[in-house]
């Protein structure tokens, strides 16, 4: 995306009440949120290696994290994709093993053959040995395109002056039977909120003890697309595990009174 800086775009889908104050080519561009909707899992697409597939070939066992780019994009697009990469590195879990990535062109001009660099490049960033299997980058025609575009809320428009697309950077969270669960802004979501929503969605398939205790301390706020802290859970998280601690001591010093 050439026309406009990332940040812009991004203050653009975080500052939906300025529209009136938007350049006009930034009017339509925005992300309406539709959690708890299914994307068309029986929309066809053609995957980096040419075949055809559609998006129900990748649900069914696992969450899916769902970005929205254009592969032939200059600028935005192979930074939001980098981004996601690092962001996924960070994680414990594995594409592949434990959720699977679609890097899916809302574009319908980009090609199988304009995915593959972006695909080669995000998987030396990723660098897992089941990325291979895990990620995979498609293109459609153009009902394709806006079917899913049009499932999820994600509004873009092409600049007449130079053709190129202007969209905002959002990652997007699927349950295994393809629901939307999730949505994060900015070009490189942040690891922890990735986590949370991978565990939410896989609906506690993946994640530890500990993940779960997070999620009662922390509860998804879909105005900022982001994790916040549950105050008073985390009172209550904490009062227990005080209790506990206190129980566990007294148990050692009524043990050690006890050998005395």
């Amino acid at each position: 995306m050439t026309v406009v800086a990332p940040l812009l775009l991004l203050a653009v889908a975080m500052a939906a009440h300025a529209t009136d104050r938007r350049p006009p080519v930034l009017r339509d561009v925005g992300i309406d949120q539709r959690l708890g909707d299914t994307v068309p899992a029986t929309v066809s697409f053609r995957d980096e290696t040419g075949r055809a597939v559609t998006l129900g070939d990748y649900l069914g066992n696992q969450p899916v994290v769902l970005s929205l780019v254009y592969h032939s994009c200059p600028m935005l697009c192979g930074q939001t994709t980098n981004g996601l990469a690092a962001s996924l590195k960070a994680l414990a879990f594995d594409a592949g093993r434990d959720f699977t990535v679609l890097s899916v062109s809302f574009d319908p001009r980009d090609t199988p053959e304009s995915a593959i660099p972006r695909r080669t490049n995000a998987l030396a960033r990723y660098a897992r040995p089941a990325a291979a299997r895990g990620w995979h980058f498609l293109t459609g025609d153009a009902a394709a395109t806006e079917a899913l575009t049009r499932a999820v809320g994600f509004r873009w428009t092409r600049d007449p002056a130079t053709g190129e697309p202007a969209h905002v950077p959002a990652t997007i969270l699927l349950t295994p039977d393809g629901r939307i669960s999730r949505y994060f802004y900015g070009i490189e979501p942040a690891p922890r909120d990735l986590r949370l929503g991978l565990v939410e969605a896989s609906s506690g398939r993946i994640g530890s003890a500990v993940d779960h205790l997070l999620l009662f301390c922390y509860r998804y706020d879909p105005a900022n697309g982001r994790y916040s802290a549950a105050v008073m859970n985390a009172v209550r998280v904490g009062g227990v595990l005080t209790v506990l601690a206190l129980g566990a001591f007294l148990g050692v010093m009524w043990r050690r009174e006890g050998r005395g």
